[in-house]
C-alpha cells in the first residue's frame, strides 16, 4: 500500500514551489503531539526570520527518523536526490578536510530538510561567501549542575555590559533548552581562531566581575554551581541550534530571540512550535535589525593579548580536535609519568 503523503505550496524566491511531505501524520513531539506536517508548515510560517537567522550559511541539520524520543543523526552535505534548489558551499573543517556543506537559501529547503526529519538546525556564524570568517560572535551562557536557567538571566546583563564595553551590541535569544544565547554581530575580517580568543576573553571578563556565578573552567568538575561559558562553541564546526530552530525536547521549544526587557520575566517554555508564529505576528521579531551594525572585536582581542601577558594562556579544544599551539594538557598527567603534553 503506498504510503500517505501530501504537497505543500511554499513560496520562494522565483514563485511557488511544491514540495512533498511523506507520512505527514507521523507524530514527531510525542507529548505535544506535533505531527510532520505541523512541523513542515511550522518553517513556512516563519520563513522570514528563520531565513535571516539561518540562510546563507553553511547548516548542518539533526534528523530523527523516529520522532524526538528516537535516534538521531547529523547530516551535513545535501543527500543525492536532493532537489535542484538544495544549495552547498565547500568549507574546511578543523582536520584541514574539506567537503560540501548544505546550505539554505530560501525556505523550501526547511521545509524539504522536515520532510526529511530534521527538527534541529545548527547554522555555522560564517556565511557561504565566506566561511572562513565568522560575521557573529556568540556566547552560550550554559547551566551546570546546581544552576538553572534563572541563573543564566541573572549573569545576561554584566555580560551585555562587558560587550558594550567592548563596542559591541548584544543580542539575545533562548536556546530552547535550559540556557541562554548572546550573539553580537561582527566584521567578517576575523578567522575561527580570532572569534574564538575573543570569547574566552569576555569570558574571563565575565567571571572577574562575578566569580561566584560564572566560571570559563573547561573541566566540569572544575565549574561547579555556576554558569559556563562555553568558548568551544566558538571554534570552526562547532555550531549551536539556530534562532528560531525547534529542539528536540518534549514541548517543542523552539530557540527564540528575545528582547532585553523580556528577560527578567521570560518563559522560555512558552515558546514553542505552535505558538512562535502567533508571537512573530503579534510583536514582530526581536532580531530584525540584528545585522543593522557589525561591530569590532578588536578590543577583545586586546584583552585576549592582556590576558596573556598577564600569563593566562590558551584553553583546551574539544578532545575530538587536532592539538593546538599553546594548548594546555587536555587530559591530567599522571604525576608518576611524564607526557607529551608536559615538554
Amino acid at each position: 500500500m503506498a504510503s500517505e503523503r501530501i504537497t505543500l505550496t511554499v513560496p520562494g524566491p522565483d514563485g511557488d514551489r511544491e514540495v512533498g511531505v511523506s507520512s505527514p501524520s507521523r507524530v514527531i513531539w510525542p507529548e505535544a503531539g506535533i505531527t510532520k506536517r505541523e512541523l513542515a508548515e511550522y518553517f513556512v510560517a516563519v520563513a522570514e526570520p528563520f531565513l535571516a537567522a539561518n540562510g546563507n550559511r553553511p547548516v548542518s541539520l539533526q534528523r530523527f527518523p523516529d520522532g524526538i524520543d528516537g535516534e538521531s543523526f547529523f547530516s551535513k552535505n545535501p543527500p543525492k536526490g536532493a532537489p535542484p534548489y538544495v544549495e552547498s558551499v565547500t568549507v574546511t573543517y578543523n582536520s584541514g578536510r574539506r567537503h560540501p556543506q548544505l546550505v539554505i537559501t530560501e525556505i523550501a529547503t526547511a521545509v524539504w530538510a522536515a520532510q526529511m526529519n530534521t527538527v534541529v538546525f545548527h547554522p555555522w556564524a560564517s556565511l557561504a561567501g565566506d566561511t572562513d570568517n565568522p560575521v557573529e560572535l556568540r556566547i552560550d551562557l550554559d547551566p551546570q549542575p546546581g544552576t538553572d536557567f534563572a541563573d543564566a538571566v541573572a549573569v545576561a546583563p554584566t555580560l551585555r555590559d562587558v560587550l558594550a564595553e567592548a563596542g559591541l551590541d548584544a543580542w539575545v535569544k533562548t536556546s530552547g533548552s535550559r540556557g541562554l544565547h548572546v550573539f553580537c554581530p561582527i566584521e567578517p575580517a576575523y578567522e575561527f581562531l580570532d572569534v574564538r580568543h575573543a570569547v574566552i576573553a569576555v569570558g574571563r571578563e565575565l567571571a572577574r566581575r562575578m566569580p561566584e556565578k560564572v566560571t570559563v573552567d573547561w573541566w566540569k568538575e572544575e565549574r561547579g554551581a555556576r554558569i559556563f561559558v562555553d568558548f568551544n562553541q566558538a571554534n570552526r564546526d562547532r555550531t549551536m541550534a539556530g534562532a528560531y530552530s525547534p529542539r528536540a525536547l518534549p514541548g517543542a521549544t523552539v530557540s527564540t530571540p528575545i528582547t532585553w526587557d523580556e528577560l527578567p520575566t521570560v518563559d522560555p517554555s512558552s515558546f514553542t512550535v505552535h505558538t512562535i508564529a502567533q508571537r512573530l505576528a503579534e510583536s514582530g521579531d526581536p532580531w530584525r535589525d540584528f545585522a543593522a551594525r557589525p561591530g569590532s572585536i578588536d578590543t577583545l582581542l586586546q584583552w585576549w593579548q592582556r590576558d596573556l601577558d598577564d600569563g593566562l594562556g590558551e584553553l583546551p579544544f574539544p578532545p575530538e580536535f587536532p592539538k593546538m599551539p599553546g594548548e594546555p594538557p587536555r587530559v591530567q598527567p599522571s604525576r608518576a609519568k611524564k607526557t607529551d603534553d608536559d615538554e
